[in-house]
């Protein structure tokens, strides 16, 4: 009996001991590892030393005995990300943005239930979103904007209700924006030019009450472009240029809070209409827009 006693104040003792330490376990310990050997460590502008206690590395939060935070941006990471990241399961913050990072984004990033803020912009990671992403149900920055990212946006993008800033901007995506995009009632900023994204706009985006911001340029978006989406009573920047809506479809901004400004195209001609007086706290643009006579 004394001897079983002693036996569980003596683990009682260790597990207390790494706790205090910051010491992780040997599966997230590997999952870092594992980072550092797929993007070249040893080349990172700040390197870690593996020998050091986990805690002591660049960029490395733990608290207790978890990893809860990576920030690497800007660290000269390269190579591709590693499935086992999908172990660091109380990780709340990855950031390595800008950096040279290839390769997919794993399916495995959707194992990362605890992440509240993914940013990945600025590498050169390709193929699509993974469909799993709308997992991340804690999820409030996802920013892939500059990668080279292809196929269309998962419907799962909807799922994600936390979601307040979407960033896909300068990638190679396409299809249509999914109807599901309208679920995310917190969405403050929305930007998804620079793409080969097309079809009308999904007019439920005009639930999105706390958009400040909606970047839909450079893309093959037609149709109309649904009036009630100038209106959101938050709404502070539209970037609609270099798409092919119809002509009559923004003709009418009824709010008295909203502005629009719509300046000359060359290639259809067209100039400045309905121009009301633009506020400096206001920057609704959509200059070069390529307006269409869809009308019979």
């Amino acid at each position: 009996m004394y001897k079983m006693m002693k036996k569980g104040i003596l683990v009682l003792f260790v597990f207390v001991a790494q706790v205090l330490s910051g010491q992780i376990s040997d599966q997230e310990k590997n999952a870092l590892i594992d980072i550092y050997t797929s993007t070249q460590g040893g080349s990172w502008f700040k390197s870690w030393n593996l020998s050091a206690p986990v805690a002591n590395w660049e960029g490395v939060t733990v608290e207790g005995d978890k990893v809860v935070s990576i920030d690497l941006m800007g660290n000269n990471l390269k190579g591709s990300l590693p499935s086992s990241m999908g172990d660091l399961k109380h990780l709340r913050v990855l950031n390595l943005a800008l950096n040279k990072i290839s390769g997919t984004l794993p399916e495995a990033v959707a194992s990362l239930k605890s992440l509240v803020v993914l940013r990945l912009g600025k590498n050169k990671i390709s193929g699509g979103i993974p469909e799993n992403i709308g997992e991340l149900q804690r999820l409030v920055v996802l920013d892939l904007f500059d990668n080279s990212l292809t196929g269309e946006l998962p419907e799962s993008l909807g799922k994600i209700k936390t979601l307040r800033v979407l960033l896909l901007s300068n990638n190679g995506l396409s299809g249509s924006v999914p109807n599901a995009i309208g679920n995310l009632k917190n969405l403050e900023r929305l930007e998804m030019g620079d793409n080969n994204l097309g079809g009308v706009i999904p007019k439920n985006l005009d639930r999105l009450t706390n958009l400040k911001m909606l970047v839909l340029a450079e893309n093959n978006f037609i149709g109309h472009f649904p009036e009630e989406i100038l209106k959101l009573p938050n709404l502070e920047l539209v970037q609609l240029q270099k798409n092919s809506f119809d002509k009559h479809s923004l003709r009418q901004v009824n709010s008295a809070e909203n502005f629009a400004l719509f300046d000359y195209d060359g290639e259809s001609g067209f100039r400045n209409f309905d121009v009301k007086n633009l506020p400096s706290e206001k920057d609704i643009r959509t200059a070069e827009t390529r307006f269409e006579d869809n009308m019979e």
